[in-house]
């Protein structure tokens, strides 16, 4: 898992959202969404207000990628930039703010990967039914044409949705993240709305760009049972249907997992009327590259086949093996999924777009960050994908999640992923060891040692 050499038309990456990292709340004409109406409900630890300011930073953060030679730069588009209600008159202040963002990459040898959807809906539509109703995906669709049409020139890569999986379920099954709701049958049908406006977005994106590149990113949970009982491997076949082919399998036309809607209808969770007919063919659109986020796997046993819980506690002093999140590290398990997914769906490309570890590792007395562990979960996990590459899976991108250290949701700052440190008083930016580790190999297309 350790090679030397990975692959030399890897494309080398990080990644950001916006509302993690732009802040300038309400500024040039920017509408609330959903995470700032939950932020104002109290339910984060920090608020998205500021974050660490990118909005206003954003060429002191290019110049940093550019002087590190990192080749692409994955963030985000707030769709309350563009659109403050969601779908009424677009704001040209927001549209020209990214069209200075995307300028600033090419300016700099940076190809940008734009996202068009990382969780912040409008509230103005979640005022009106959200996710969980089919206007939004009208709604997104109009947006996906809108940012195409200000942006298709200097844009290739586009990803339509980013983890599914998380809206739907975190945000409406368990009510943990934004909008905070609790109801099976709402997250299913916000779940299958979130397909079916990727499905959408992508074709107003082809109508608009030539030759653009679509594709969907897509947050796996790998599962093993436990044990080897029949119960524990019905467990974790449950876990992998509920937390994972749920989504893979529609987009890549094998619908909905049957033993998971069996399930769904018996325990009824599913409104049924929220599938209409087509709707499958629409969400099969291809697609030219399949996003994949990975940080962990699992081991699920009987009773628990509808849980996430670590076998470590999250904290700032993990055990060997698992990061500060409380998640096991097992660069394995990531070379093992790519096979998976190439054996089971044959992507033409797949991308990793997100990797990476919490460590609050800050800066000693020489003002030098040390992040080791970083250095050495990255490592790992690009030795799995120089792996996957080995043995024939067409893994083209790797992006670390996250280029900055940033507003960790409901953490705030209390978890770090980034390669660059922020300061959470004054949002200065200083480099850590990972950050030079990481640009020396997109520099040179080696794994230095730590």
């Amino acid at each position: 898992m350790t090679s030397a050499r990975p692959p030399a038309d890897i494309v080398w990456g990080v990644a950001t959202s916006a509302y993690q990292v732009e802040g300038a709340r309400g500024e040039d004409g920017k509408g609330d969404s959903i995470w700032d109406r939950f932020s104002d409900q109290g339910q984060m630890r920090d608020p998205g207000d500021v974050a660490v300011d990118h909005y206003h930073r954003w060429e002191e953060d290019l110049d940093l990628l550019a002087e590190g030679g990192i080749q692409a730069y994955r963030f985000s588009v707030a769709w309350t930039r563009i659109l403050p209600d969601g779908d009424g008159e677009v704001n040209r202040a927001g549209l020209d703010f990214y069209r200075r963002l995307v300028s600033g990459m090419r300016d700099r040898s940076i190809t940008p990967y734009l996202t068009l959807y990382h969780w912040d809906l409008p509230q103005s539509l979640q005022d009106k039914g959200g996710w969980a109703s089919r206007k939004t995906v009208d709604a997104f669709a109009r947006y996906a044409g809108i940012v195409a049409d200000a942006l298709g020139d200097h844009v290739e890569h586009w990803i339509t949705q980013n983890e599914p999986w998380v809206t739907a379920m975190l945000g409406h099954k368990d009510g943990v993240f934004a909008p905070g709701i609790t109801d099976w049958p709402t997250a299913l049908s916000a779940g299958h709305h979130l397909l079916l406006s990727h499905a959408r977005a992508a074709d107003e994106i082809r109508s608009r760009v030539g030759g653009a590149s679509v594709g969907i990113s897509i947050d796996c949970r790998p599962a093993v049972a436990a044990t080897e009982s029949d119960e524990d491997v019905a467990a974790a076949r449950h876990f992998d249907g509920f937390r994972n082919r749920w989504f893979f399998d529609p987009v890549f036309g094998h619908g909905y997992p049957e033993d998971m809607m069996r399930t769904y209808q018996d325990r009824g969770r599913i409104d049924l009327s929220v599938l209409q007919a087509g709707d499958l063919d629409v969400i099969a659109t291809p697609i030219d590259f399949l996003g994949l986020n990975y940080y962990t796997t699992l081991r699920v046993r009987a009773g628990a086949e509808e849980s996430e819980d670590s076998e470590s506690e999250p904290g700032p002093d993990p055990p060997d093996g698992y990061t500060e999140m409380g998640w096991k590290i097992d660069p394995g398990g990531l070379a093992s999924y790519l096979e998976h997914l190439s054996d089971t769906y044959s992507p033409a490309s797949i991308l990793v777009t997100e990797n990476g570890a919490s460590y609050s590792d800050s800066p000693d007395e020489n003002g030098v960050i040390d992040d080791q562990r970083r250095i050495s979960y990255l490592r790992g996990h690009i030795g799995a994908v120089t792996s996957a590459r080995e043995r024939g899976i067409p893994v083209d991108g790797y992006f670390v999640w996250s280029f900055l250290d940033n507003l960790e949701w409901l953490h705030g700052f209390s978890h770090r992923f980034g390669l660059v440190w922020v300061d959470e008083q004054t949002k200065d930016r200083l480099p850590k060891r990972s950050f030079d580790w990481y640009t020396m190999a997109a520099r040179t297309g080696t794994l230095p040692e730590p």
